[in-house]
């Protein structure tokens, strides 16, 4: 059983060699744990840092391409490692890698693909209020979307299983944190939680340059993805606003035409037309939508099949 602990890395000069000291060198179930560093365009000295540091990977993307970027090149490096389990931590030492031992055992034993850590939120001193009612808020809505019980979707502190991993995909180049979890749920992956410490806080988050600007991605990312897994649902809700409009207008219409004052009510009937084709087109997008989500499905269930054989392959050759 192999562990790869990959960090993902910009400008984290100071925080990284806390963030490697930290790191287990074994753990119970585990035959090998290696540590890899993303470098994600860093302008510093974070690449010399992590050589004296003595980390066993190291992934240069050469210039700032962004967390989700730099998050899937490290899980794709880490399964041509050969890792049968991959943790994810922050290069700015936000989490207790004293927890890693906690955060791999559902996988170690099975029960579960991705385990998230969860972070004692309301116990963050750096976090401000409004901070932390927007994490409240939007775990709320993260959960609702994606049928799971994760507390704290933001937390990127997590474990995946290689199999889950090769499951991934991430569209956006903000954050993975969101995106992934609303896939596994909509993927049927096992993905649970468990309780995890974090440090004092080191720097300013760089995610997070304003709250509105983040709010406002967060917001997109959690609705683009939604609607990649759910069109059909999607589509449907939103014809159902112009579709009950224009069927109200014409049974006014109709009220009043019976009744004897139907005459200059012909722009109401027009309205009502133009509405009820609004939410007819929006149906025609849904059962298109739907049309191409299982065309993607399809699509990702090979490209799985081929990732799989590949990581099983280079598994064997690296064996023998």
């Amino acid at each position: 059983m192999k562990l790869i602990i990959q960090i993902p890395c910009f400008n984290e000069e100071k925080t990284l060699p806390e963030v490697v000291r930290a790191l287990p060198r074994e753990l119970p179930g585990v035959d090998a744990i290696e540590y890899l560093v993303i470098d994600d365009g860093s302008s510093d000295g974070t690449m010399e840092t992590a050589r004296q540091c003595g980390v066993h990977h190291i992934l240069e993307l050469g210039s700032n391409h962004g967390l989700a970027i730099a998050f899937v090149r490290g899980i794709s490096r880490a399964l041509e490692l050969g890792a049968d389990i991959i943790v994810n931590t922050d290069g700015d030492n936000q989490y207790d890698g004293a927890c890693i031992g906690d955060l791999i055992g559902p996988i170690l034993d099975r029960r579960l693909d991705i385990v998230i850590g969860a972070r004692p939120i309301e116990e963050m001193e750096h976090f401000s209020w409004i901070k932390k009612k927007l994490q409240r808020w939007g775990s709320h809505v993260v959960r609702r979307l994606s049928g799971t019980d994760i507390p704290d979707t933001t937390s990127g502190f997590r474990a995946y299983s290689a199999e889950a991993a090769l499951k991934l995909h991430v569209f956006n180049r903000y954050t993975y944190t969101l995106e992934t979890i609303i896939q596994a749920g909509h993927m049927a992956m096992r993905i649970g939680h468990v309780p995890v410490r974090v440090n004092g806080q080191t720097r300013h988050s760089r995610l997070i340059s304003s709250i509105p600007h983040y709010v406002g991605r967060s917001v997109g990312i959690i609705l683009r993805s939604y609607i990649t897994y759910q069109p059909m649902r999607t589509f449907f809700y939103l014809s159902i606003v112009p579709g009950f409009l224009g069927l109200a207008i014409c049974v006014r219409f109709l009220y009043y035409y019976f009744t004897g004052g139907g005459r200059g009510h012909l722009q109401s009937l027009i309205l009502a037309a133009v509405l009820l084709l609004i939410s007819f087109n929006t149906m025609v997008l849904g059962v298109l939508a739907d049309l191409i989500r299982a065309n993607r499905e399809l699509i990702q269930e090979t490209l799985f099949s081929t990732r799989r054989q590949m990581y099983r392959s280079n598994n064997k050759d690296r064996k023998d």
